[in-house]
């Protein structure tokens, strides 16, 4: 059981004195001490007040060992975004930290998709991911990074490294906006997504590339989702034929129109 030792980390980061919860709680500050110093047993009220203060399911707070957890997690927890308390289907993410507990953000090469597609949930395998920090996202969220192949997705390069954030909660997932989704039998895709999970209980698939055909993936094939981020790739990419040829016409008519003006006003 993990509850003294729980109470103890939320406290602290917190911020809070024994005395600041203790007073929150109605209880002694002693008698606080005593559960965080495991010299003292709560009670069923004593449990459910401290989890309902903490905005953490009782089963976390006595059966998770929290100080295991990397820092996106906790912040998952002390945002409310418990399984047990909301509902929903939180995913746990296997991830790992730097040496000040900084989420890193993994990369998955083109050559370690196969592998992610196995290993995504094992530590072991995390572990040996390629890690990084780019300054300018967020610490207190989680990316990961992905080489992604083919031209389905063009303009955006084959080979390009494509950066998600983790989406825990999947009827989030906003229609008609780029994800790189973990599939049970593809791997790892990345598309921009339409949201049918409560109609349906699947998501369409869209490329960028129109020659590519949209297609249905049922939501119980869907392993991970990260919400695209941005790209890095050493390619330009390639210009827009279409856009370009769009473009001339129009000149064009423009200045059969002015041509037209100019004989007009003769």
């Amino acid at each position: 059981m993990y509850f003294s030792s729980n109470i103890k980390l939320l406290r602290k980061r917190r911020q809070r004195t024994q005395d600041e919860v203790a007073l929150a709680l109605g209880m002694k500050r002693s008698t606080l001490s005593g559960y965080e110093n495991q010299v003292a047993e709560p009670g069923l009220e004593a449990l459910i007040a401290i989890a309902s203060y903490y905005n953490i399911a009782l089963d976390t707070l006595i059966t998770t060992d929290l100080s295991s957890l990397g820092e996106f997690q906790l912040l998952q927890l002390e945002r409310g975004h418990d399984v047990f308390i909301t509902g929903s289907k939180l995913r746990v993410l296997t991830t790992t930290v730097d040496s000040s507990n900084t989420e890193n953000i993994e990369l998955v090469e083109e050559k370690a998709k196969a592998g992610y597609t196995t290993g995504f949930a094992d530590p072991d395998y995390i572990r040996i991911l390629p890690a990084f920090h780019l300054p300018f996202l967020s610490r207190n969220k989680k990316y990961r990074t992905f080489q992604i192949s083919g031209d389905s997705m063009l303009p955006i390069p084959d080979a390009s490294y494509v950066t998600g954030e983790y989406v825990t909660d999947w009827s989030f997932i906003r229609n008609f906006q780029p994800y790189i989704i973990l599939t049970r039998e593809e791997g790892v895709v990345f598309k921009i997504v339409e949201n049918r999970i409560k109609e349906k209980g699947m998501l369409i698939l869209h490329s960028l590339n129109t020659l590519y055909e949209p297609y249905e993936l049922s939501i119980n094939e869907v392993r991970e989702v990260w919400r695209f981020v941005h790209y890095i790739s050493s390619q330009m990419p390639e210009a827009n034929r279409e856009r370009d040829t769009l473009t001339e016409t129009v000149k064009q008519l423009q200045k059969e129109v002015k041509a037209i003006q100019m004989k007009l006003d003769l």
